[in-house]
């Protein structure tokens, strides 16, 4: 059966129900404020990654209900006809503030800020939740294996062990966390990504012996290919490598190790393959890896490390446990805002809008985050920039009207470069694998 391409019901009911609910009460179009933050960081990270938001905005221009929407929501009888009419003619028409993709963040920013009335800033809680958490928990885990692997590329390749579609997001936001290349050739038509990928054991099997399957994808990819080397024998798929290349005119890009020891294969091969005086011949290595592993292997002769299991479920943490709360909405007698937050036990959340800032030391080493609440966010603005604070939020839709630079085309090569400045702004606890404490404090002003 062919759907529309509306993401307008990617979302859970509960949404919906409650916009039914709110005209009841004559609340519906209450002016509202929503955040997107995290009580604590996954797993006892020093800092998370943010990523998705471009995702969020390309999602928030298809989300329309449209005929076929609005007639499965009668069907089932989720919500009468006058929530129905609301929807047949949704469309967000307030503000998005968000941290922009790339940046370190820490328990209680503020990722997203959602301003409009309640219908329209309620029914994008699992849109954006489903985007955040799942982009934002790649990107933090690829930041970690990227300063494991101290400069040696990192080359996604997880798209076989995830949902077709989450593959295509795990490698743009394996992209942001400093990863170079992807597998998964959806993503590299969709973001500009570069592909990577030659051929799999299966290749090798196919045919007689190793002699006749180096030689075949020798002649269509050239010497300068990547040859999996690990299908029998290690010292004799080297050599064989080796020699095909060399039969075809050139030294041999690279092999591939794809299993057993690869901190000892890593060396034994390395010795080999100069021994044959294939010196500019490379060496990568995969199979299962994350931060740890790659850790591991700093003092192997590897040049570069495929990712893909662990990668593309957060390692061992497949989402940044973000929540989309309501935090403040308008008085209806006074016209002011009254900030509102839970206050049930282990799930605390401060009311009012917030913005967020970056204190750093004279070095240009950060040293805190500062989360100010207040009733205007150039208000907010100001107040951090009077404290030497870097506004970590951007103004990502106007009016309901998108900003085309946070999703366009350059918008992930800009993502990337922002989070390794901002990484590397960070005080050296930040880059430790072991769990601790957040690596910066945060600091919280109310000036209302």
């Amino acid at each position: 059966m062919n759907h529309s391409l509306s993401t307008a019901l990617l979302t859970d009911m509960y949404e919906l129900t409650m916009i039914e609910s709110a005209f009841e009460t004559g609340r519906a179009e209450m002016p509202s404020v929503f955040e997107v933050f995290g009580r604590r960081l996954p797993g006892q990270r020093r800092y998370g990654v943010v990523a998705g938001t471009g995702r969020i905005l390309e999602a928030l221009e298809d989300f329309h209900f449209g005929e076929e929407e609005l007639q499965y929501l009668r069907e089932a009888n989720i919500v009468g006809e006058r929530t129905i009419e609301f929807l047949k003619n949704w469309k967000f028409t307030g503000d998005i503030y968000g941290y922009a993709e790339g940046e370190c963040y820490f328990p209680y920013a503020p990722l997203l800020t959602v301003v409009g009335t309640f219908a329209e800033c309620v029914v994008l809680e699992t849109l954006v939740l489903s985007i955040l958490n799942y982009d934002s928990a790649v990107a933090t885990a690829a930041s970690r294996v990227t300063i494991a692997a101290h400069d040696r590329p990192c080359l996604e390749m997880g798209a076989r062990r995830t949902h077709e579609y989450s593959a295509v997001a795990a490698a743009r936001a394996a992209v942001i966390g400093g990863f170079v290349g992807t597998s998964d050739l959806e993503a590299g038509r969709r973001y500009g990504i570069s592909t990577i990928g030659t051929a799999a054991h299966s290749f090798t099997l196919l045919h007689d012996d190793e002699d006749e399957a180096f030689r075949a994808q020798i002649r269509t990819l050239g010497p300068n290919t990547t040859l999996l080397v690990d299908t029998y024998n290690i010292p004799t798929g080297v050599e064989k490598a080796v020699a095909a290349a060399r039969e075809a005119g050139g030294e041999l890009g690279a092999v591939r190790i794809d299993s057993g020891d690869l901190v000892a294969q890593a060396f034994q091969v390395r010795a080999q393959l100069d021994e044959l005086g294939a010196t500019t011949t490379k060496i990568t290595v995969t199979s299962d890896l994350d931060e740890y592993a790659i850790a591991a292997l700093n003092a192997a002769p590897v040049d570069s490390y495929g990712v893909g299991t662990k990668l593309v479920t957060g390692s061992g943490h497949p989402t940044a446990q973000l929540v989309y709360k309501l935090v403040a909405r308008r008085d209806n007698e006074t016209d002011a805002w009254i900030g509102v937050n839970k206050r049930s036990e282990s799930k605390i959340s401060r009311g009012g809008l917030k913005v967020a800032g970056r204190k750093t030391d004279v070095t240009g080493r950060a040293t805190a985050d500062v989360i100010v609440t207040v009733d205007n966010f150039d208000e907010g603005i100001e107040y951090l920039k009077e404290q030497g604070a870097r506004p970590l939020q951007v103004q990502l839709v106007s009016n309901g009207k998108i900003a085309e630079e946070f999703m366009n085309s350059s918008a992930l090569g800009r993502a990337a470069e922002r989070h390794r400045s901002s990484r590397a702004a960070l005080p050296y606890s930040a880059w430790r694998l072991s769990e601790g404490e957040p690596a910066l404090p945060t600091e919280f002003v109310d000036i209302r």
